[in-house]
């Protein structure tokens, strides 16, 4: 970024921090810190800024270092043109916006063609000035005097159609008058949408929208999206308007100084610079504002659910028997010890049309004892509740766990090149069942190789700003990953590439290292990995975590940089490090204010003697197994007023999405999610949350459920 540092009065105003604190965070992310390294091990430099606002600095950042470069842009522009003055310039210099800026830049960016550059290359221009001024009466002497043949201009009607054009130009790019009907667009805009005619059939989807109309600044993200999709497909014409009659009134009080045949003129100009050339241009920049509004909308409800399934509570290392449930082509078995390796794989046939359902369970339960399974994974798509009541059914020696898992995606794992790369030699049907059984152990680790779009969270993934979408979905699982930290000798390329100072390249070093040499035995072994250099360790070190390494805090959230804390710590009790570690009754013992040093304020010793208490601690739930109404399979089974639990799958601005165990999620409308009023579901729910809901409509042909939370005590 470009003198960054420049930024840090603005920064500290915009964001309510000192300047000091401003200037430490732009420079430790120009220096290349992460966003989970400097909320994590720099909080006396940020006064505790957590990693939501060290992002949104950062994020903001962008925009004034995209700002500066239009701003250098425009002035050479200008200069090449040689017609920047220096009230121009400090203007542009001046400029808080990307907008503000193209407005300045409106009256000398290259043009085609135009009407008004057509006209002024026939000398027009002086006579569009005489007019514009209003203080002649005579219009036609005064257009006399440009009548030029060779130019084109035959008659004193070309020469006033001419200057008109002109001035529609300068009607149009005036910056007061621009601001002005950009107001009146945000407070008394209109967004419309109609039926394309003869596209009733393949626009059902959008039948609510086939004549409707309401306030632009009213409408929610869902609608909006919805619309513009629509408009996409070629099925809904949408428009965005104000009334003429107020934006004509409000340039004509901007161009209007006097009562004669000139005025009359600017105000043909005026009519023609807002329907030809000023509706269509603010009409394209406010739908361009509004759809980009929605679209943060849509991305912040993305990164929410992304971040409540990437942090889903884990089953944890268990030894599983995951199925990958079908009717016809049956179900596909894995087993997966309690590092997720695949150990067995078969096909059982419980279902029609095969029904063999006594193979099938001497099968299970064969396996269930042979390898010692203690879980058993369910995927929850086709034959799922199926494949459930068949395991439920089965008598086993012993306590099993059968869970539900959500596949979505998984079907997407199995046919990338990850799963590939990690099973060549299986189908993509046992990559699926491995999928869903490596899901319910972690959650996280296993979700890091699935593209976040192709999870299935969110609203409208697919119409909103795609390189804004990846960006903030990134940021999210950079997050989780590093909040619940990584396993060194066991975690996969992808999720390792996620670890803070790591990426792709690195990742992939990593593995062929640990594959190289028996796994790391220390972080400091990390520095021999190729391009993992100085900086690459301070980023990453603290979130990667060694199992039973040499050096015990290895295994902890302890930055190595913060090791001769704890040492002395230890000294300080007459103890070895290694017997600190989670011995409240010596930790408790520790002043943190006798650790304080120039570089590590009392945040930080709090931070370490937290980490010693628990160290490796998973910021994640307990695991909790569901279990749907037995007696509820298909939509057929719901009746209006049943109330049922179920688990949110899914949510939106809009409500929430709720499976109640019949392979039809039903929508909770966020007007039926509370008794008093609610702006965001999240204030309610959190996915995978179970929840009471009562049935209010069922649309069995269009298999659509509609269900409320009212009146619901169960959280």
């Amino acid at each position: 970024m470009n003198d960054i540092l420049d930024f840090s009065n603005q920064i500290a105003k915009e964001f309510s921090v000192t300047t000091n604190v401003a200037s430490n965070v732009i420079r430790l992310l120009s220096e290349g810190c992460t966003v989970p390294f400097i909320a994590r091990y720099r909080k006396e430099m940020t006064n505790t800024m957590n990693e939501e606002v060290v992002a949104a600095i950062q994020k903001r950042l962008e925009q004034l270092d995209e700002l500066e470069k239009r701003k250098e842009s425009v002035l050479k522009s200008i200069a090449e043109q040689e017609k920047l003055t220096p009230e121009l310039e400090a203007s542009i210099k001046n400029a808080k916006t990307l907008q503000d800026v193209e407005d300045l830049y409106l009256p000398y960016k290259p043009k085609r063609k135009t009407r008004a550059e057509i006209a002024r290359q026939k000398g027009l221009e002086p006579l569009a000035k005489l007019i514009m001024s209003q203080n002649s009466d005579d219009v036609e002497s005064l257009a006399q005097k440009y009548i030029d043949t060779e130019k084109g201009v035959e008659t004193t009607k070309d020469a006033l159609k001419g200057a008109c054009d002109i001035m529609a130009e300068w009607v149009s790019e005036n910056i007061k008058g621009r601001n002005l009907i950009r107001k009146i667009y945000h407070k008394e805009g209109i967004i419309s949408s109609s039926l394309v005619k003869g596209k009733e059939e393949e626009a059902k989807t959008y039948q609510q929208y086939f004549d409707w109309k309401e306030s632009i600044a009213d409408a929610p993200s869902h609608r909006i999206l919805a619309m513009f999709r629509a408009e996409a497909e070629g099925l809904l014409k949408v428009k965005l308007k104000i009334n003429d009659e107020e934006a004509l009134k409000t340039l004509d009080n901007i161009f209007v100084k006097a009562d004669n045949s000139s005025t009359d003129l600017v105000q043909d100009a005026i009519d023609d610079a807002w329907k030809r050339l000023l509706e269509p241009s603010l009409e394209t920049e406010i739908r361009a504002i509004y759809k980009e509004k929605a679209d943060e909308v849509a991305i912040k409800v993305f990164a929410e659910n992304l971040r409540q399934l990437l942090l889903a509570a884990p089953i944890g290392q268990k030894r599983v028997l995951a199925l990958d449930p079908g009717f016809r082509t049956g179900c596909k078995v894995v087993i997966l010890n309690e590092y997720g390796a695949l150990l067995h794989n078969e096909t059982i046939y419980p279902h029609p049309p095969q029904n063999e359902i006594r193979q099938a369970t001497n099968k299970i339960r064969s396996l269930v004892n042979a390898y010692k399974i203690e879980v058993i994974a369910i995927g929850n798509g086709t034959a799922g509740r199926e494949t459930e009541d068949f395991i439920r059914n089965i008598k086993f020696d012993r306590d099993i766990i059968a869970v539900m898992v959500n596949e979505s995606g998984a079907s997407v794992y199995s046919a990338s090149k990850v799963a590939r790369d990690e099973f060549p030699e299986y189908d993509i049907t046992v990559r699926g069942a491995v999928s869903i059984g490596r899901r319910l152990m972690d959650p996280l680790a296993e979700l890091v190789k699935i593209d976040p779009k192709s999870i299935g969270v969110g609203q409208y993934q697919h119409d909103v700003n795609q390189k804004l979408l990846n960006e903030e979905l990134g940021h999210v699982v950079e997050s989780c990953v590093n909040a619940v930290g990584v396993e060194l000798n066991s975690a996969s390329e992808q999720l390792l590439s996620y670890v803070s100072g790591v990426g792709p390249q690195i990742a992939s070093n990593i593995v062929k290292y640990r594959n190289e040499n028996g796994g790391f035995r220390n972080r400091k072994q990390l520095l021999k990995v190729p391009r993992l250099g100085e900086k690459a360790y301070e980023q990453c070190a603290g979130f990667l975590r060694i199992h039973d390494a040499e050096q015990p805090l290895d295994s902890s959230a302890v930055h190595p940089e913060s090791y001769h804390i704890v040492e002395k710590m230890a000294k300080r009790l007459n103890v070895e490090v290694r017997d600190l570690i989670g011995n409240k009754e010596l930790i408790a013992k520790i002043n943190p204010k006798d650790f304080i040093e120039n570089d590590f304020g009392i945040e930080t010793i709090n931070d370490i003697i937290d980490e010693l208490e628990k160290p490796g601690r998973d910021p994640r739930k307990t695991f909790e197994v569901f279990e749907f109404n037995k007696d509820i399979r298909t939509i057929n089974d719901l009746k209006v007023g049943m109330q049922l639990v179920g688990i949110v799958t899914n949510i939106t601005a809009f409500g929430c999405f709720v499976d109640v165990g019949v392979h039809q999620d039903g929508l909770v409308h966020i007007s039926q999610m509370s008794n008093q009023f609610i702006k965001d579901p999240n204030e309610i729910v959190k996915l995978n949350q179970k929840v009471r809901v009562t049935i209010t409509e069922v649309d069995v042909e269009r298999k659509r459920i509609s269900l409320s939370m009212k009146n619901s005590n169960l959280k």
